[in-house]
C-alpha cells in the first residue's frame, strides 16, 4: 500500500466528512450541492477501497486524520466556532458510507 493511496483515502474522507458536518450543523442550508457531494464521496470511498483492499485496516487512523482536517474546514466554511462540532468524529465508518444515513440536525437527537 503507497503513500498515495493513504492520501487519497483521506482526502476523500474529509470531503464527505466535512459535509456531512455542514449537514448537520447548518441543516437550514441543507441543499443538492451538498447532497450530491455527499453521494458521490460514498461511491468513490467504495470504489478506492475495493481498488486498495489493504486499506482496509487503516480505516481508523484515515478517519481521525480526515476529521482533524474536517473540522478546521467545517469551521473555515460555515462561519460556526469551533465549540460548535464534536471533538471526536461523531459518525461510524458504516454510517458514513450508508446511502440510506443523513445526520440529524443538531439539537433534534
Amino acid at each position: 500500500m503507497g503513500r498515495g493511496e493513504r492520501r487519497e483515502l483521506v482526502n476523500r474522507l474529509v470531503v464527505l466528512l466535512l459535509h456531512l458536518l455542514k449537514w448537520r450543523f447548518q441543516a437550514e442550508r441543507q441543499g443538492n450541492s451538498w447532497r450530491l457531494t455527499i453521494k458521490e464521496q460514498r461511491i468513490l470511498l467504495r470504489s478506492h477501497l475495493e481498488d486498495n483492499p489493504s486499506l482496509k485496516s487503516q480505516i481508523n487512523w484515515a478517519i481521525t486524520q480526515a476529521y482533524q482536517l474536517a473540522l478546521i474546514e467545517a469551521e473555515r466554511e460555515t462561519g460556526l466556532p469551533e465549540s460548535t462540532f464534536p471533538v471526536i468524529c461523531p459518525f461510524r465508518f458504516d454510517q458514513m458510507l450508508d446511502n440510506g444515513f443523513w445526520p440529524e440536525a443538531a439539537g433534534s437527537d
